[in-house]
């Protein structure tokens, strides 16, 4: 009628309490019914998508997440607005992953808005996220304690850090997901703020580690041997914000950020770099004999990769699924808006051709992938 961004409707409109809100519920009342069926019907798969994962074996089941943010013109932002800062957006601040730093276009919550509410829209959050749930992973598990907020029509770079109560929002958080049985896992990579993970440990909320970050950063800055590393999370080689392990093999993922505008040094001695990095963590797997001698292709590497996974003490092991398939182009760029497809690329696999879920189920390289993870499996 007046178009998807609420910000743009009439006055009266805007407003979800006024008599004008209540005469359009009663005018679109097909319509409303209309997107009320079709959440219902999301919850009752949610619901019986759990069941099955649980029925199945699986001991967590299914794994949702919650978002570092909602769209400013979304329904969230409409329906509670004195709990939105307005005219800002999260981001995060120049770092060795994005020199130009980050902008993500999401209003963030307001502190005393939220602490005056005694966290009501939040805590309604989360147990709509946590009714189905076996685990719930936090994105950007740092935004609890503070967030980068950037002013809108301002680079991130001009942003500053926006503090909020951080136990309060944890405490909040666990006590929800206790009550739903469920585990927390938090994504905790990037710039993160002393004592956080700490503070996150001391909870139980689990961490997220990344084969590709994880080096002796206060000895050699080697690659961190797989006893030494936490216990508390979750290892995976991957996250959807990362280039998947093929890309990372090949190099493919610094030609796209060249292509993209996103690096700041010359392409050659960031692939310099990054192939040197890569050849260290490839050595060292062949050292400790997870990399069988004469297996050097990139899906016996990526194989490797997960075996040394399942070495670590880590509570839990992720697997990128495009990474099952061979699949080089990344979900996801943050910080990128109209130069890259986020969240709208099909899983390809190594060639570059789209699978449906039928086509990864019966792929050979998936199951070659899951002799390594399966409980009991043979492993050099």
């Amino acid at each position: 009628m007046h178009g998807s961004d609420w910000r743009g409707w009439p006055a009266g409109l805007r407003d979800p309490r006024s008599p004008q809100s209540a005469r359009a519920r009663t005018d679109l009342l097909e319509r409303v019914d209309f997107h009320c069926r079709l959440a219902w019907l999301t919850d009752d798969q949610l619901a019986a998508a759990q069941t099955a994962a649980r029925d199945a074996g699986m001991a967590v089941g299914i794994v949702h997440d919650l978002a570092v943010g909602v769209h400013p013109e979304g329904a969230d932002t409409w329906a509670q607005q004195d709990a939105f800062a307005h005219g800002m957006s999260v981001g995060a601040p120049p770092d060795a992953f994005n020199a130009h730093g980050q902008d993500w276009g999401l209003p963030p919550w307001r502190p005393d808005a939220l602490a005056a509410s005694a966290y009501a829209p939040y805590r309604d959050l989360l147990r709509g996220l946590l009714s189905h749930a076996g685990a719930l992973r936090i994105d950007h598990v740092m935004g609890l304690f503070r967030l980068w907020w950037v002013p809108e029509g301002r680079p991130p770079t001009e942003g500053t850090y926006v503090s909020q109560d951080g136990e309060a929002m944890l405490a909040v958080l666990v006590l929800e997901a206790h009550r739903a049985g469920a585990v927390v896992i938090g994504e905790d990579l990037g710039t993160v703020e002393p004592g956080v993970r700490e503070a996150l440990a001391r909870r139980g909320v689990l961490g997220t580690s990344v084969l590709w970050f994880e080096r002796d950063w206060d000895g050699t800055g080697r690659p961190l041997a797989p006893e030494k590393w936490r216990s508390g999370c979750v290892a995976t080689a991957t996250t959807h914000d990362l280039p998947s392990t093929a890309a990372r093999l090949t190099g493919d993922h610094v030609t796209l950020r060249h292509r993209l505008g996103l690096l700041t040094r010359t392409l050659e001695r960031e692939l310099a770099e990054d192939a040197a990095d890569t050849a260290e963590w490839l050595s060292f797997l062949a050292r400790l004999r997870l990399l069988p001698e004469g297996e050097g292709d990139e899906e016996a590497a990526v194989r490797a990769v997960h075996r040394f996974l399942l070495r670590t003490p880590a509570r839990m092991t992720g697997v990128w699924l495009p990474d099952t398939v061979g699949d080089r182009r990344p979900q996801n760029l943050p910080g990128t808006w109209d130069q890259y497809p986020n969240w709208r690329l099909p899983i390809a696999d190594a060639e570059g051709h789209p699978v449906t879920l039928e086509e990864i189920a019966a792929s050979p390289r998936l199951h070659r992938l899951m002799e390594v993870l399966r409980p009991g499996a043979d492993r050099p």
